[in-house]
């Protein structure tokens, strides 16, 4: 069916199949819930939270088409307790006359004040109604807990840059739906720019370029590009000089590095909002600085690691912009943060002796003995249960002999690595010198 040409181009283009939809393949993929409920033409009571424009009312749609259900929706800022009446009614008409289940799709239910949500309780609860809700905020705070223990709460992320650019090619070239009888192309750097400026949003980044293909004109040759200045127009803002794949973006991260090494918050702030500016993908600047947080700080401060997953997570559950605060809070504390990178060392050097000296035997008596013929064969033999001593240390060794004196790790003296070194100090004293037995051996 092709949209009326009054109609917004984000309007036109929604998918009219799941092979057609954006996006959200951690709930689409095969084996995937939403996948599932798609292809056997079954629906269930959801609740879909999200930022705008990352596909919740195309989903809603799409189940519901693929079900052969009965469809209502309505905006929970337009409606009240006497709309979901009428509804409830018209589900039982339709339940008694065509046999076909009824779902409601309610956007921005949390805005239903809880009386309102309570209204749809029993009938949900009936399996009369299948409720579809539509939020951008935590279902948690939002939704009475008795609706939410009756739906399923789906998060939905911010489209990826390649979600956003596979749209905005196709609103270009679909001449039935989409800008594609305008005959218009979009110069890269002018797509990098549109893509950035939309924030992960479908709808917003459709608008632009709507907007964008509108103030284009051909050129002599007759062609019709879209540039950066137009798209800058377009979306009222500037676009910054930062190529994502180029020179800049390395010496960008690289300046992130260094200002997280030398211990310069400010410094670090200021390079990941210019990165974040340009348009570069919140996620990778998370996992580069998980990855500083294993390679630069280490095991001088174990809480580094914990709080870049935690830092990505946090990102994942809110989209940018509310979710680009948690980059500053991991950026901030890794540039504060006593640094070592003794534990990258050492695993380094581990690495390089198992691949130069090969397959060397396990010592003896830390093999495991689970038969007979191995005990006798002296699998085990001589092994000393740490926790039959006291302050469980054991002066026993656990490397092949060829590596007896290897020493990986060297912790330094920053952070908790001060204790860990004075606790490998006391044990590799109590090695070097067999005669000095640990307390209670």
């Amino acid at each position: 069916m092709t949209g009326s040409p009054f109609e917004p181009l984000a309007q036109r283009l929604r998918p009219r199949n799941l092979g057609e939809y954006v996006g959200q393949k951690h709930l689409l993929g095969p084996g995937k819930l939403l996948r599932l409920l798609y292809e056997r033409g079954q629906v269930a009571s959801l609740i879909l939270w999200g930022p705008p424009g990352t596909g919740k009312t195309s989903l809603a749609r799409l189940l519901t088409q693929k079900a052969q259900a009965d469809y209502v929706e309505f905006s929970a800022v337009l409606s009240g307790i006497k709309d979901v009446r009428e509804v409830v009614e018209r589900a039982r008409k339709a339940r008694l006359a065509q046999g076909r289940p009824t779902v409601l799709f309610v956007d921005e239910i949390h805005r239903f004040n809880k009386a309102q949500q309570d209204a749809f309780l029993p009938h949900v609860e009936s399996g009369l109604i299948t409720l579809i809700g539509a939020t951008t905020e935590n279902p948690s705070f939002e939704i009475i807990p008795a609706l939410i223990s009756r739906a399923r709460v789906l998060v939905l992320e911010p489209l990826t840059r390649d979600d956003l650019a596979e749209l905005a090619t196709l609103a270009l070239t679909d001449r039935e739906r989409g800008l594609g009888a305008l005959g218009a192309d979009i110069d890269p750097p002018a797509l990098d720019h549109l893509i950035m400026a939309s924030g992960g949003d479908a709808r917003s980044l459709l608008n632009a370029l709507e907007l964008a293909s509108g103030l284009a004109r051909p050129d002599a040759s007759g062609r019709t590009l879209i540039t950066v200045p137009i798209v800058e127009e377009s979306v009222q803002r500037k676009a910054w000089r930062y190529d994502k794949g180029g020179e800049e973006h390395y010496n960008l991260i690289s300046a992130l590095h260094k200002s997280l090494r030398d211990g310069d918050p400010d410094g670090a702030l200021y390079w990941l909002s210019r990165m974040l500016e340009g348009g570069e993908d919140p996620v990778y600047l998370l996992r580069r600085m998980i990855r500083f947080a294993s390679e630069d700080v280490g095991l001088a401060d174990p809480l580094s690691l914990m709080l870049g997953a935690s830092a990505l997570e946090s990102y994942r559950l809110l989209g940018s912009p509310e979710g680009d605060l948690a980059l500053a809070h991991l950026a901030v504390h890794l540039a504060c943060a006593p640094k070592s990178n003794a534990v990258y060392k050492a695993f380094a050097a581990a690495r390089a002796d198992a691949r130069k000296l090969g397959p060397l035997p396990v010592p003896l008596h830390i093999r495991n003995a689970p038969t007979r013929l191995m005990k006798d064969l002296g699998y085990g033999q001589g092994y000393r249960y740490a926790h039959d001593f006291e302050n469980a240390e054991v002066d026993q060794a656990h490397l092949p002999p060829e590596l007896a004196d290897r020493e990986y790790y060297r912790p330094t003296q920053r952070g908790r690595e001060k204790a860990i070194a004075e606790f490998l100090k006391a044990r590799r004293e109590r090695l070097a010198n067999p005669a000095k037995k640990p307390p209670g051996a």
